[in-house]
């Protein structure tokens, strides 16, 4: 009798991963990562380049896996990938060439990637099995997401429309602009609102409002469909 063949690398690596994110280790790198990133090193600017370029690293190592084993064609799978990657690319390449142009197209990239990254999260976390702490790690990560990519649309408009955010302390650079962003961003996502930032464009103010009401709507779904897969996992007597 012959013996099997034995996997090939790609099988491996795709096992390999599978593991990795059906436990909780996956999402909690990616809340944690989300968490020392927006709270500690943008707003604090401590990181540096190289610090920046490591949490790049991580974020884009995890959501490429991450897409590697939900369920959808190898096409999406493909097309989700390519994004990740050229935004990451346009981000460090707009670092170092800061024309408007490539910061426009970083701005446009990133807000594309935030949400792929909120779709992946939520197809990973609403995977077949119990509800678990991991699950409530994706939840968190996902509305973390969600902040991040309206900061990214936030600084589109702005460099398209100079002036469509008011600021008692006007940013001096593109790094202190991204920051204030994401502090605004996540104001009213959580709808604070402390006025030290205020939208004056429409758009902006359009912006704004969407943002205010998903940031009510989508923890209160989240939570309503955790526990309707928690009723539905339960053993029954």
């Amino acid at each position: 009798m012959a013996n099997s063949p034995h996997p090939s690398r790609s099988a491996v690596l795709h096992m390999e991963i599978t593991e990795f994110w059906s436990g909780d280790l996956g999402l909690t790198l990616i809340s944690v990562s989300l968490v020392l990133l927006i709270f500690l090193i943008l707003p604090l600017r401590k990181a540096g380049v190289v610090g920046h370029f490591f949490f790049d690293l991580i974020m884009v190592s995890l959501m490429v896996s991450g897409a590697l084993v939900i369920k959808q064609s190898r096409m999406v799978t493909a097309s989700v990938i390519a994004i990740v990657l050229t935004s990451a690319t346009l981000l460090w390449v707009s670092r170092f060439y800061p024309t408007p142009l490539l910061q426009q197209l970083s701005s446009l990239l990133s807000i594309i990637t935030m949400l792929l990254y909120v779709r992946i999260v939520l197809l990973v976390m609403f995977r077949e099995g119990p509800v678990t702490w991991s699950r409530i790690q994706g939840g968190i990560a996902a509305y973390l997401f969600l902040g991040m990519a309206w900061a990214a649309a936030y600084q589109l408009v702005e460099q398209l429309r100079a002036g469509s955010f008011h600021f008692v302390s006007a940013p001096a650079d593109i790094d202190q602009l991204t920051s204030s962003l994401i502090y605004f961003s996540f104001a009213t996502l959580t709808t604070v609102g402390f006025g030290d930032i205020t939208p004056v464009n429409p758009f902006a103010r359009s912006l704004a409002i969407a943002e205010a009401v998903v940031g009510q709507l989508f923890p209160a779904i989240l939570i309503g469909a955790l526990v309707a897969m928690a009723m539905q996992t339960r053993p029954k007597a």
